[in-house]
């Protein structure tokens, strides 16, 4: 086990992950107590496979107010958010 005071932990934080990566179990301490470990992580899992975007898919789900197209009135800006 390889112990490293935070501060040259800093300094040599390339090295000690390549430890990490070789098994070595590479502990940081803060003074003399142990606050963390640098660990190897897994295999990134593949991202899902997604369908390609098709537009117009929705066409036909979704239905506007022809109101929605008109100009917003004109207001005190202040009240927008209530």
């Amino acid at each position: 086990m390889v112990r490293v005071k935070m501060h040259a932990a800093k300094t040599n934080l390339s090295r000690l992950v390549v430890q990490a990566l070789a098994g070595e179990d590479v502990v940081l301490m803060r003074g003399d107590t142990e606050v963390a470990r640098v660990v190897p992580l897994g295999p990134a899992e593949p991202a899902p496979d997604r369908s390609p975007r098709i537009p117009g898919r929705l066409r036909g789900m979704i239905d506007f107010d022809d109101r929605f197209f008109d100009p917003y009135p004109p207001s005190d800006p202040s009240q927008w958010d209530h």
